[in-house]
Order: C-alpha cells, then sequence, then structure tokens
C-alpha cells in the first residue's frame, strides 16, 4: 500500500451540518444498531442452545447471523462516533479496514444466502437424499467455503484498492470507506485493473443470483404439486423469508453499484448505502422468526428459562439476606 504516506486519513459524508440533526442520526443508528445486536444476538443463542434447531437449516442461519452482526458493526459504530463527536475523519488504516471487513462479510453473506437457497432446494424437491447431500460434514464445509470466499475477496480488492494512487483528494462521498468512492479518487493507470476485478465480481454475483432464482423456480412447482394445504404451507414458511432476505440484499446492492450515474446524487447513495449496509443486519432477524414457529418456539423457551432463572436468583438473594 504505497500511498500510506500520502494520505493519513480521510474524511467521509457527513449525514448532517447541524449539531441537532447529527445527534438524531446517532441515536437512530444506535436503535438500528442495538435491535441488530438483540435480534441476531437471539438467534445465534437460541440456535446454538436448542438441539431441535440443529439442523443444516439452522446451522446456515447462525452463520448468516454472525455475519449480518459483523457486517452492521464494520460501518456503524464508527458513523456514529462521528456524529456524536462532529468529526468525520477516519484514519487511512482505519479505512482500509473498513472495506476489507465490509467486503469480507458481505460476500461471505452472499454466498450463505446462496447455501441456504440450495438447502431449501433439496429439502423441498430431494427430500430423500437431504441427509446425504446435506450432512454435517458437507455443511460445515460450504460454510468455510462462504467464509473463505469473502476472505479472499477482501484481500484482493482491498490490496488492489489500496495500491492505487490517489491524487483526487481524501474526501469519500459516502459515510462509510466503500471501495467505489475511494477509486473516484485514484489517478492511477492500475485503476482498470480494479475495474475489471469489479466486473468479474458482478459476474460472479449475477452467477450466484441466477442459482438462487433457478433454485426456486425448482422450489415452487414442487410446492404447487403437494397435495395436503399444511405441507405446502409448511414449505412456504421456510422458503419465503429467505426469498424476502434475499430480495432485499439484492435489490438495494445491485441499484447502489449499477445505477446510472445521470441519477447519481449524494444524498440518493447515502440512502442506498443505508438500505444496503445498515437495515438487511437489522431487518433479517424479524424476517426469519416472523414465519417460523420453530424458532419463535425455541426463543420462547430460552426467554422463558432466563426469565425463571431470575425470578429464582431473587428468591434465593432475597432468602439469605
Amino acid at each position: 500500500m504505497s500511498n500510506g504516506s500520502s494520505i493519513t486519513e480521510f474524511l467521509l459524508l457527513a449525514f448532517a451540518d447541524t449539531r441537532q440533526l447529527q445527534l438524531l442520526h446517532f441515536w437512530l443508528f444506535l436503535g438500528i444498531y442495538l435491535a441488530a445486536l438483540l435480534g441476531n444476538g437471539l438467534i445465534i443463542t437460541a440456535v446454538a442452545c436448542d438441539h431441535h434447531l440443529h439442523t443444516p437449516m439452522y446451522f446456515f442461519l447462525l452463520n448468516l447471523s454472525l455475519l449480518d452482526l459483523g457486517s452492521i458493526s464494520t460501518t456503524v459504530p464508527q458513523s456514529m462516533a462521528n456524529s456524536l463527536w462532529d468529526s468525520r475523519a477516519i484514519s487511512y488504516w482505519g479505512c482500509a479496514a473498513q472495506v476489507f471487513f465490509f467486503a469480507f462479510l458481505v460476500v461471505a453473506e452472499y454466498c450463505v444466502l446462496t447455501i441456504m437457497a440450495y438447502d431449501r432446494y433439496v429439502a423441498i424437491c430431494k427430500p430423500l437424499h437431504y441427509g446425504t447431500l446435506l450432512g454435517s460434514r458437507a455443511c460445515v464445509h460450504m460454510a468455510a467455503a462462504a467464509w473463505g470466499s469473502g476472505f479472499l475477496y477482501a484481500v484482493l480488492q482491498t490490496a488492489n484498492t489500496f495500491s492505487l494512487r490517489l491524487c483526487q483528494g481524501n474526501v469519500v462521498g459516502q459515510f462509510f470507506c466503500e471501495i467505489p468512492h475511494i477509486l473516484k479518487l485514484s489517478c492511477s493507470r492500475s485503476y482498470l485493473r480494479e475495474v475489471g476485478l469489479l466486473v468479474l465480481s458482478v459476474c460472479l454475483a449475477f452467477g450466484c443470483f441466477v442459482f438462487i432464482l433457478f433454485s426456486y423456480v425448482q422450489i415452487f412447482r414442487a410446492v404447487l404439486r403437494i397435495p395436503s394445504e399444511q405441507g405446502c404451507h409448511k414449505a412456504f414458511s421456510t422458503c419465503l423469508p429467505h426469498l424476502a432476505v434475499v430480495s432485499l440484499f439484492v435489490s438495494t446492492a445491485a441499484f447502489a453499484y449499477m445505477k446510472p450515474p445521470s441519477i447519481s446524487s449524494p444524498v440518493l447513495d447515502l440512502v442506498v448505502a443505508v438500505l444496503y449496509s445498515v437495515v438487511p443486519p437489522a431487518v433479517n432477524p424479524l424476517l426469519y422468526s416472523m414465519r417460523n414457529q420453530e424458532l419463535k418456539d425455541a426463543l420462547w423457551k430460552m426467554m422463558n428459562g432466563c426469565f425463571s432463572e431470575a425470578i429464582n436468583c431473587l428468591f434465593s438473594f432475597a432468602e439469605h439476606s
């Protein structure tokens, strides 16, 4: 990263100029961040502690929740701190770390969403082969491949981006360090190399999207052939939350990176970035728990157990005092 000596910090895009709006932004992001921590934390705890949820579907959901927690923790706390302290600055290495972890976690999340579509496809279209195709070892290997793909992509993108010579200032037109906005600061010919890497990324992302789409076409064809209404409802209840999460993630990210330059503006870029980087980690737990009775039962059982334990501790403390 040869340009580290010339630029020591970047200036991020501020949400507001007035102190009142900065504090409003801080409290709004704090609420969203706490909701994401609570929702994803509850799912992780429920899946880890309830043996009824030790299945491939919930194993991948646990991975998704871990990735959601990581991705929102990469961008939101820095933005909150900047608003609270009336600052726009992020260090050069802090920006590089943000680019690395965000790319790593988002790509790994997209891979996990693709694997989850495959899981639903096998469960509904090939139920007799489910135990063979999605055994514990296969699930661990697929999850490791998703995390490894994200890590490899992040290493390539971060090294490539921060090896460019930046001569267009240090003002990033986004509330976090996003690769396209850093590329706008470049004056190096190797910019084309980075564009080539981004094009390859788009092609791979499109390939995953086609796979997810194909899986759901097959799933819906199979579901519509199920004779019992209860079986049909159960199949839809496990597929629709995943489809909603994929749609939210893909549509907002695709619009952010593929919208025409003619409609681009700082405000629109900011809103779209919030929609694909901040909203999904907070909303995903709600989408997955709304129609999933098994998960709701596990969460209710866990909260009842914690409440009962707390009451017992209070009575025990009162007796001893």
